[in-house]
């Protein structure tokens, strides 16, 4: 392998995708997980300059379990307040929004009939082109002119 490490992802990034599992192999030592090259390439690239650099520092390691276990984007923990009672924290209260639904600010995407669709997800509702929705069912009707539980039409 070249000394360079740009040199080094460069040169992956024109190779066969057999010269880059054998590459992965040799670097995390089991087999890849996938045939998808630039996935492959991304995780090379990062080990390699990990092992030039230093990786993450602990405190940085233990930020991001902090982080996710304070703003866990995935479980919406952030959203959910917990009940204390004597001294104890409970079950949380139940809560209004969905758990399937993204954090309030987040944009859900999905191509349809050849147009990109944006919807900004709200603290409750929707905004899709610049006008308030309940549901995404609501929105769903409006694009297909048909009834469509919305959170399978954008696949949530």
């Amino acid at each position: 392998m070249k000394e360079n490490i740009s040199e080094q992802i460069q040169a992956l990034k024109d190779a066969p995708l057999a010269k880059i599992q054998s590459c992965y192999k040799e670097l995390f030592a089991v087999e890849a997980p996938c045939a998808n090259k630039p996935y492959l390439i991304k995780k090379i690239a990062y080990k390699l300059q990990e092992m030039a650099e230093g990786g993450l520092s602990n405190e940085a390691k233990m930020r991001i379990i902090d982080l996710i276990e304070k703003y866990d984007p995935i479980n919406n923990k952030a959203l959910r307040p917990q009940v204390v009672a004597a001294g104890k924290n409970v079950v949380s209260i139940p809560f209004m929004r969905d758990k399937r639904l993204p954090i309030p600010g987040s944009v859900i995407h999905k191509k349809y009939k050849g147009q990109d669709v944006h919807v900004k997800v709200l603290d409750k509702g929707f905004e899709y082109k610049d006008k308030y929705y309940k549901s995404l069912s609501s929105i769903a009707f409006e694009l297909t002119g048909a009834h469509w539980n919305g959170f399978s039409f954008f696949n949530l």
